[in-house]
């Protein structure tokens, strides 16, 4: 049948592709959709959104994980059944939502999450740290330089407070990508941690044509780094090019016999200052400002030492709504450097060819004293 604009839902095959969404609102939701009229912060992680019909819609934001058990979906489910008719959402933090259109089933609900122990912890809201969106990490990538949700945890028990706290000048978004392929929009966030390889590919020339189809390898590269060579003994293997390799791990992705991690050459990069707001500043991207940091599990304590360093310094020295990346370029990133405790390096330098549009081009940057 042809499509028509007018009736966009008429013959639509509803088995093709996800089930439309409207069938999963709440019926508050529905009533009210495209009527809400603003909402209030009641408490960190408490909010309330007021229609312009009245009505009022309840939500509980807690602390979700981005790897859930099977016996925690269901105790979530549980939950959101006893007090939501059912109803819950998931944030893009891996947040969850308890949805409520009833305010005298509010405070029962917070109490009941609160005998839970930190299974649900309140908070994510406002002008403080919510979860942390990342990547799978050691548990599931097969290209990771760093785990995720190991440092995540970690970076988090530091952080707890202003999870369930509005203390900061404006909100903080954290993200985590296990590898430069950053599945975990960290070139957009306030801080991210990013894992990176710093040696190329290892080839292991006895497994490589048995496991791999070279062509796949070689077209996967995104700077022609690897080339095609002939054995002494007649096989067919690869050479990199180390002055191109990006160590991205592509070709490890159609080459099991390209494996990059390495103990001491796969770690952690801090990048700062990203956002997609456009409230007050226009969208930006985040500056590497601390290239490399070395995998120490279970705790990772330099890399949670150094956002919270970066964190502390900008909730003490920022200016009220203003963002992690707003207060950089207002202070000047060499000032940044001091205040954060952070030693520049020229691998922070961007050398990018494009680079120029974003170099100090004016009179009108600040210099340390």
């Amino acid at each position: 049948m042809p499509y028509d604009p007018e009736n966009p839902m008429k013959d639509r095959i509803t088995d093709i592709g996800p089930a439309h969404y409207e069938q999963f609102f709440p019926e508050i939701v529905k009533k009210n959709y495209g009527k809400w009229d603003y909402h209030e912060i009641l408490e960190p992680g408490i909010m309330v959104h007021h229609s312009e019909t009245g009505d009022e819609l309840y939500t509980v934001r807690v602390g979700g994980t981005r790897i859930m058990s099977v016996e925690h979906i269901r105790e979530v489910c549980d939950i959101a059944d006893k007090y939501c008719n059912g109803h819950l959402r998931f944030t893009t933090r891996n947040n969850i939502e308890f949805l409520l259109d009833d305010k005298s089933k509010l405070q029962p609900l917070i109490d009941d999450l609160k005998t839970r122990g930190n299974r649900f912890p309140i908070g994510g809201t406002g002008a403080g740290v919510t979860n942390i969106v990342h990547t799978q990490g050691w548990i599931h990538c097969h290209t990771p330089a760093t785990d995720a949700s190991g440092v995540v945890k970690s970076i988090l028990d530091e952080l707890f407070d202003h999870f369930q706290g509005m203390k900061l000048p404006a909100h903080v978004r954290i993200s985590l990508a296990c590898c430069l392929n950053m599945c975990g929009a960290v070139h957009a966030s306030d801080i991210a941690i990013v894992g990176i390889h710093r040696k190329p590919p290892m080839i292991d020339d006895e497994y490589l044509e048995k496991l791999c189809e070279i062509p796949l390898a070689l077209a996967a590269c995104p700077t022609a780094a690897i080339k095609q060579v002939k054995r002494e003994d007649g096989s067919r293997s690869v050479e990199i090019n180390i002055e191109r390799c990006m160590f991205c791990g592509n070709c490890f992705t159609m080459c099991p016999a390209m494996p990059l991690a390495d103990p001491e050459g796969s770690g952690i990069a801090i990048v700062v200052g990203g956002k997609i707001s456009n409230r007050i500043t226009k969208p930006q991207f985040s500056k590497v400002v601390i290239p490399f940091l070395p995998n120490e599990p279970p705790r990772w304590p330099s890399t949670v030492k150094a956002v919270k360093d970066i964190l502390e310094a900008y909730a003490k020295d920022a200016r009220k709504y203003e963002r992690l990346g707003d207060w950089a370029q207002r202070i000047g990133w060499e000032r940044f450097y001091e205040k954060c405790g952070i030693p520049f390096t020229e691998h922070v330098i961007d050398d990018y060819r494009f680079a120029y549009l974003s170099w100090r081009q004016t009179t009108q940057f600040k210099w340390t004293d």
